[in-house]
């Protein structure tokens, strides 16, 4: 027999201490992150690191320093909020005391990151440089900038690299699955990525937290590079930020579908094949596939 109806009940179970996980608890009147701010947040910066390809189409060069220079002010004053929250959130979490100066050090830090934006502008558009000359389906820089889900991916990654180097809590992490979401590239802002890095079609593809990926290299759709165990410590517990990525040295190739699993090094120039299964070191230059396929003809049943 259906139960009867009894909605003070269900509310009774859901807003009760016994799943402290699903529920946050508030000391205080902090407010969570804004998903639909960092957002904003993000678009913002992508029009001030690609203008006129995103934000307001009429830009001229007479009208850019006004427009990125407003843009940026905006930036500052939301993404120190942002930061506030965001120690906040961890604050509460932990249970931790609330520090007293919170809100200065988030803006000095939201400073110290839009100081960043010229190095980070100048570390994508050597990604553009790599996607174009990488891709023989592009026409044009501005092609790879609009379409491509590799520049996309990247635009956020280095945002969220440069506030994760920064300290920040959990923000870099939400911009990181933004993008994970839109493009199905799935980049933790803990990793270190070098110049001229291109993902080419990128879905599928993900990057953990401690891997190092060198100068002008290129990976293809589906590749994983992960950890291949998770040493655990008092309490059974996974210890947290051990070095535990792969590192892919400068100009190495690793192609679709491949998976690079523990702190394994590829070597300078090497090259992946498709689909295989690496968990030791691959010396520099070595190229390293699958074994090739059989092909045999049978006739009449022989050989069966």
């Amino acid at each position: 027999m259906t139960e009867e109806y009894n909605l003070d009940k269900v509310v009774e179970r859901l807003c009760g201490n016994g799943h402290a996980i699903a529920s946050r608890r508030f000391r205080g009147d902090a407010p969570m992150p804004s998903v639909d701010t960092l957002s904003e947040i993000v678009e913002d910066l992508r029009s001030v690191l690609f203008p006129g390809y995103y934000g307001p189409s009429e830009i001229t060069p007479a009208t850019l320093p006004y427009s990125v220079g407003s843009t940026l002010d905006r930036v500052e004053r939301n993404l120190a909020d942002q930061i506030n929250r965001g120690y906040c959130f961890v604050c509460d979490r932990e249970g931790r005391e609330r520090c007293a100066d919170c809100e200065q050090r988030a803006l000095t830090t939201a400073r110290k990151f839009i100081m960043a934006l010229p190095d980070i502008r100048e570390m994508l558009l050597g990604d553009v440089e790599a996607a174009y000359d990488g891709d023989p389906a592009a026409k044009t820089h501005g092609e790879t900038i609009f379409c491509y889900p590799s520049i996309r991916a990247l635009t956020n990654h280095r945002i969220a690299h440069e506030l994760h180097r920064l300290d920040v809590d959990i923000i870099p992490r939400i911009i990181s699955e933004m993008a994970h979401s839109d493009t199905g590239i799935d980049i933790h802002p803990g990793a270190t990525i070098g110049k001229r890095f291109f993902i080419d079609h990128g879905t599928g593809t993900v990057i953990g937290e401690t891997c190092v990926i060198g100068e002008n290299v290129r990976i293809y759709q589906g590749v994983t590079l992960g950890a291949k165990s998770f040493p655990k410590g008092e309490g059974d517990q996974l210890i947290k930020g051990l070095p535990r990525h792969p590192i892919v040295e400068d100009d190495a190739i690793v192609y679709a579908g491949a998976t690079i699993l523990g702190r394994v090094t590829i070597g300078r120039g090497a090259v992946i094949g498709g689909n295989v299964w690496i968990t030791r070191d691959v010396p520099a230059g070595a190229s390293v596939v699958q074994s090739r396929a059989m092909r045999y003809a049978f006739e009449n049943g022989g050989g069966i």
